[in-house]
């Protein structure tokens, strides 16, 4: 962008154009707000991301019109396929598709674009503006060399789970992440019509994680493994570490002890080199807001625990930012709003908190599957999880688990 051109003021400065980005410059610019859209990167850009696209994301592309966009280029799902250590397994169905990141993004800026956001990229932010009373009134960029400041009567960070952003706008309450995950793309035309579900297996060789292959379109298949509670290692003085944890070994079992991994990888060809990234979630490890600024997307937590699946929550958050932001109303009343609407989706990520322990008892997995397969009043349950109809804690809970004994 030449220098002429770089915007010096607007209503809004949007930091971060993923999907949580995106949605909230959709919603802003749709107002009539003037909305600055800043990204590190030119799109389409690639990102780390299991690429599955559940219920709650299908819903929130739909209320964005670009649901039929998306559908028409993704890899549709019927099934999440769940794989236990003995090989059991149970086939959840649900509204499910699989699009790339580096597609589904594009789309999601294009449709900001075209409500009338402005995009500004690449630029890095460095800090936020601050005025005589502390309030953030802008940002400071960074493009190439040149240094800019642009002034906003608010300012949405939607920065993703690294937490340079957070730290930067002194809204960072904990650096490590809650998991980590590392994914690959495997161009497999043989795999195509056999590998037809989202598949998700559990192992004890994978114990705190899981791995899975979900198909995409064109032969190509996204494998990856995650581990969730990652950051929660205690340390002697009381306090918390990252756990130490070697994620291309955790791939390495998974494509051991899983044969349709193994399959794939032998058969298939790697289209780049595996990639990893962290996860932020259950709404924890930031704060929401301060005057002048919101915080939204996986920069706030908007990944599940027990899933790892966070597009559809960080498309949900984008667009509650969005709604909670009136320049005619108090900054307090503004931080208000959206905090009790994040307050009001918490006890859904702590039943996903809650829910997660079975990634470190495998073995659990193995019992879910066994009761699914022979009740499908149980197995309805599991689609509804999926379908947010259903709360994890009642399947994956200790207490769950025990119901399910005597069902």
């Amino acid at each position: 962008m030449e220098e002429a051109n770089f915007p010096r003021r607007c209503d809004v400065a949007v930091i971060g154009a993923g999907p949580a980005g995106s949605a909230a410059a959709w919603q802003l610019a749709r107002r009539g707000l003037d909305v600055v859209l800043v990204d590190q990167h030119v799109f389409p850009r690639d990102k780390v991301c299991g690429d599955g696209l559940i219920p709650d994301a299908h819903a929130a592309l739909r209320r964005m019109g670009v649901l039929d966009e998306v559908m028409a280029r993704s890899r549709r799902v019927a099934h999440v396929r769940c794989t236990g250590p003995r090989g059991g397994q149970v086939d959840v169905p649900g509204t499910l598709a699989v699009l790339p990141r580096l597609q589904l993004d594009h789309i999601l800026l294009r449709a900001a674009e075209r409500a009338g956001a402005r995009p500004w990229m690449p630029a890095r932010f460095e800090a936020p503006l601050l005025d005589a009373d502390g309030r953030v009134a802008g940002v400071r960029l960074r493009a190439g060399e040149a240094q800019h400041e642009l002034q906003a009567r608010w300012v949405l960070l939607a920065t993703g789970a690294v937490p340079q952003g957070l730290m930067a706008a002194g809204m960072c309450e904990r650096r490590t992440p809650s998991g980590v995950a590392l994914r690959g793309y495997v161009k497999n035309d043989a795999m195509v019509g056999r590998i037809n579900t989202l598949e998700i297996f559990w192992h004890k060789k994978l114990s705190g994680g899981y791995g899975w292959i979900f198909p995409a379109p064109d032969g190509v298949f996204n494998i990856g493994t995650g581990l969730t509670g990652s950051h929660a290692v205690e340390r002697g003085d009381g306090g918390f570490r990252m756990q130490d944890v070697n994620l291309r070994r955790m791939f390495d079992a998974f494509c051991e002890v899983y044969a349709p991994a193994a399959e794939l990888v032998r058969g298939g060809t790697l289209l780049a080199e595996l990639k990893g990234a962290p996860l932020r979630c259950s709404l924890g490890g930031a704060r929401w807001s301060r005057p002048g600024l919101l915080v939204a997307g996986e920069a706030a937590g908007s990944t599940y625990a027990f899933t790892g699946e966070g597009i559809g929550k960080a498309l949900e958050t984008g667009l509650l930012a969005a709604e909670a932001v009136d320049l005619a109303a108090a900054d307090a009343a503004i931080q208000d709003r959206y905090e009790a609407s994040l307050r009001a989706l918490k006890p859904r990520f702590g039943l996903y908190e809650k829910a997660a322990h079975v990634n470190h008892r495998p073995w659990l997995t193995d019992l879910v599957i066994w009761r699914a397969r022979r009740s499908p009043g149980i197995l309805r349950r599991m689609s509804g999880v999926l379908e947010e109809t259903q709360n994890p804690g009642r399947l994956l809970s200790w207490r769950g688990i025990t119901k399910l004994m005597l069902e």
